[in-house]
């Protein structure tokens, strides 16, 4: 649903019923991009791609401007500027994009204590406790918008209803710049057009395998009688789609994130100077954290990797992530990345820590797997083993160590890997 160009928009004007809509979901448009626009105002109008631009670098975001040449999220660079040739492209500044999004959290927390982030440029609200002093969640909504817009600069769509999900929903069918309530009475009608697609849970695999059934539409499953949804894709994620096809979802948004952050760090009886060494614990630790950010239900924002070298001097490398995640192959990479950007100037390493931080409550996303590359199955195995049978029973071939008997690889680290 991030990938919209603006031709399908939705928005209320005038009134509407929102009295059994409590819940919004606020979407910064081309949020990496605008923000790009806000400190360079000489880009407004013309086409912007943020992104990596050499070798296999992929689009973080385009504006709407350089959508309508086909670019989108995730598209190769290579691909993006054939289609879009006058792309002015920058690269992602991801310090500046967090110090952008706190202020739009802050500012939600001024009109509920009930936000929900959801990623670094999208949150969920629960405006029910704020009606008697602010008034009804529409005007909720246009106020949140405007001072959005006269205080941050920046544009957002929101999306009103009676339930989180339908809330996205109709967030994304705003965009861009819009905000589209839909009463609660409607939100069948609502949904029954749209694809399948647009529910939490069906990544391409699941459409196609409903495709084949004849389900390509919310419509279609709304109409399936229960048995044959479970007998397509199981009886849990039949249910699943069912109820949210017709509207139901009962998550709400509860702070259960007091455990601020999940890590494990180490300290070495003998300084580390071998690279495949510090490489492998890494590894090791990125996938502790993550079984155990999976085990208790959380989801993090950002990865942090912390190197402490042999004259004590302390390193810190962070990352704050698109979406939150808690899947192994998704954070190990990122951790190894974070890792090499260290200069480690020659110096043996004494120690190691990768940390897990703003943390989210998975339940209180309702979010399922829907990158169905992110090595989510190979969690799913893993972590039955491991409940059964104990922690690093079955890991990963990269996490055992060679014989000892071996020469050890003292490799020689360039410095300042980018």
């Amino acid at each position: 649903m991030g990938k919209q160009d603006g031709l399908n928009r939705q928005i209320t004007e005038g009134d509407v019923d929102d009295s059994a809509t409590p819940f919004l979901h606020l979407d910064m448009d081309a949020f990496f991009a605008t923000v790009e626009e806000l400190d360079d105002p000489s880009l407004v109008g013309k086409p912007v791609i943020v992104g990596g631009s050499a070798g296999r670098g992929v689009v973080s975001a385009a504006n709407y401007v350089a959508r309508t040449f086909g670019v989108n999220s995730a598209m190769p660079m290579s691909v993006a500027l054939r289609r879009c040739p006058t792309a002015i492209v920058r690269r992602p500044r991801f310090d500046r994009y967090s110090e952008v999004s706190a202020r739009v959290f802050h500012l939600l927390h001024e009109f509920t204590p009930k936000v929900q982030p959801l990623s670094i440029d999208e949150a969920f609200c629960d405006v029910s406790g704020a009606r008697a002093l602010l008034g009804r969640p529409l005007d909720i909504a246009r106020a949140i918008r405007e001072r959005v817009r006269s205080e941050l600069g920046l544009a957002a769509s929101i999306g009103v209803a009676s339930s989180m999900f339908v809330a996205k929903v109709a967030g994304s069918r705003a965009k861009p710049d819009g905000l589209l309530v839909v009463p609660a009475s409607e939100t069948q009608a609502f949904l029954a057009p749209l694809p399948v697609t647009a529910l939490w849970g069906v990544g391409a695999v699941t459409a196609t395998r409903l495709a084949n059934f004849g389900l390509t539409s919310i419509s279609d499953v709304q109409l399936a009688e229960q048995d044959a949804l479970a007998s397509i894709v199981g009886e849990r994620l039949g249910t699943h789609l069912r109820n949210l096809s017709l509207g139901i979802d009962p998550r709400t948004i509860e702070d259960r994130s007091s455990e601020r952050s999940i890590g494990r760090s180490n300290t070495f009886g003998t300084d580390l100077d071998d690279v495949t060494e510090m490489h492998r614990e890494v590894l090791r630790m990125a996938t502790d954290v993550s079984a155990r950010a999976r085990r208790r239900n959380f989801l993090a924002h950002t990865v942090t990797v912390t190197v402490r070298l042999d004259d004590w001097s302390t390193v810190t490398r962070s990352h704050t992530f698109t979406d939150p995640t808690h899947a192994t192959k998704v954070v190990a990479t990122e951790a190894v990345r974070l890792f090499d950007r260290v200069e480690l100037h020659g110096h043996p390493v004494r120690l190691i820590g990768v940390r897990l931080e703003n943390l989210v409550g998975e339940g209180d996303l309702g979010l399922l797997w829907e990158d169905e590359d992110d090595g989510h199955d190979i969690d799913d195995i893993v972590d039955a083993v491991s409940e059964r049978f104990g922690f690093g029973t079955v890991q990963a071939a990269s996490l055992v160590r060679p014989n000892r008997s071996a020469p050890a690889n003292k490799a020689n680290r360039p410095k300042g890997v980018d």
